[in-house]
């Protein structure tokens, strides 16, 4: 990683801008009000054609790094290799350095750190406090798209690095989180623990990580708030991976040897009446039981 760490600060980045091996990348993705209540997501790309890091390109969480086949999920894992594709057309190559950031106080650039980590890359960087930051401190933003060349992104993937449904499921069956050989995080906001959650869960919100500014609470806070054995194999999840993996990325550097996001999260879990779920009293008329 040369002088990078996993998290750098906005003078960093500005200082190694022109650097020829750093690829930095847009993550965007904007939450929308959906005209039925609740609320839609939809690509960032908007937002980074009117203003964004100089010299950065435009990573699509919803489109080229999804898998294309799961329609009405949004942002499914994709293949490594359409995932290192997607990747390599960015410019980012094997022997890149990659700076990912997002927009809006969100966490969406630490699920692809995450999916990065998981195709065997390990030279990427979150930008602490993203666009947001760097604008705030008046640091230059561009119109122009980024024109790096196209490079290959060989997959070497760590398929412990992402946990499905049947693990989460024989988990909880054999009880292994009820031992301790397991743990769950839910890193959804306290009151969607509330209402339902995986059962055996413990919740740390991805939220509470961030201070008012949207970057990373210091060293010290965060280890305050992780306990635990660093060997335990320990499973994060949220509504689609997104916040799960803002968690895993934390809980990595500071040591945690054995995480795993749960991809899928509740839009795969809670869809399917099979999988337990404890449910709070907002949820009760749905009729599953609050012992599942």
């Amino acid at each position: 990683m040369n002088d990078m760490d996993t998290l750098v600060t906005t003078d960093w980045l500005s200082q190694h801008l022109d650097d020829p091996d750093l690829v930095v990348l847009d993550c965007t993705v904007v939450v929308k009000p959906a005209p039925d209540a609740g609320f839609r997501i939809v690509s960032g790309r908007e937002e980074y054609d009117a203003g964004h890091i100089p010299g950065a390109g435009f990573a699509d969480l919803l489109g080229a790094l999804s898998a294309p086949d799961k329609p009405g999920w949004w942002a499914p894992m994709p293949t490594p290799e359409r995932f290192c594709s997607a990747m390599g057309a960015l410019g980012v190559g094997d022997d890149s350095r990659v700076v990912l950031y997002d927009g809006n106080r969100r966490v969406w650039a630490a699920r692809v750190w995450w999916m990065l980590r998981w195709i065997g890359f390990d030279r990427a960087a979150l930008l602490d406090g993203g666009l947001d930051v760097w604008t705030a401190e008046g640091r230059p933003l561009s119109t122009e798209p980024s024109t790096r060349p196209a490079k290959r992104l060989t997959p070497a993937p760590r398929p412990q690095l992402i946990a499905d449904r049947d693990e989460v499921f024989a988990a909880i069956e054999e009880g292994a989180i009820d031992n301790g050989a397991v743990r769950l995080i839910d890193a959804l906001d306290a009151d969607s623990y509330r209402s339902q959650h995986i059962p055996g869960a413990s919740n740390l919100s991805a939220l509470d990580l961030l201070d008012e500014s949207g970057r990373y609470r210091p060293h010290d806070d965060l280890v305050a708030m992780h306990d635990g054995d660093r060997n335990t194999r320990t499973i994060t999840y949220c509504g689609g991976g997104v916040a799960a993996s803002s968690n895993a990325f934390i809980m990595t550097r500071l040591g945690f040897n054995d995480i795993a996001v749960y991809a899928a999260s509740m839009q795969e879990w809670g869809a399917d009446p099979a999988n337990p779920l404890v449910v709070g009293p907002a949820n009760r008329p749905n009729t599953r039981s609050e012992e599942r």
